[in-house]
């Protein structure tokens, strides 16, 4: 079972939108790259089962690693508002912006304070647009 689950709720080719649940709650919104075949600094993870690791990042202080990522290293959990502020790792928010997220440094601090007892988690990532179709709205025609 999961510690915390990922519900990726949209993306396009600039960025990847998705909210973080403990339990049945939302808890924090979230700002990944777009998918580009999980390349490194250029792509989100895949969706998938991962540990997160407690770890000190000389950039971005204490923060839970994302592990076993196929090819990948170093993706963190973060504090950051938009896409140039991450290179594949998960910024963490409190509610969108246009092509930002808003009071970041509040949700990551929320984040660290509900893991404050661990050293490690599961993360469960879900790609929510693969269950549900886009499809474009109905055009309406004017009689």
């Amino acid at each position: 079972m999961s510690d915390l689950i990922l519900l990726r709720i949209g993306t396009d080719d600039i960025e990847t939108q998705g909210v973080l649940r403990i339990g049945q709650r939302a808890f924090a919104i979230t700002l990944e790259l777009p998918w580009k075949d999980n390349a490194p600094n250029e792509s989100c993870i895949p969706p998938g089962t991962y540990t997160c690791q407690r770890v000190t990042s000389p950039k971005f202080g204490e923060t839970f690693e994302i592990t076993d990522v196929p090819h990948r290293s170093h993706i963190l959990f973060h504090k950051g508002n938009a896409i140039p502020d991450t290179k594949g790792c998960i910024l963490v928010g409190e509610y969108f912006d246009a092509l930002a997220i808003r009071q970041s440094g509040a949700a990551f601090e929320e984040f660290m304070l509900y893991f404050a007892d661990k050293d490690s988690f599961i993360l469960t990532v879900l790609d929510v647009n693969r269950y549900l179709p886009i499809e474009a709205p109905p055009t309406t025609q004017r009689i």
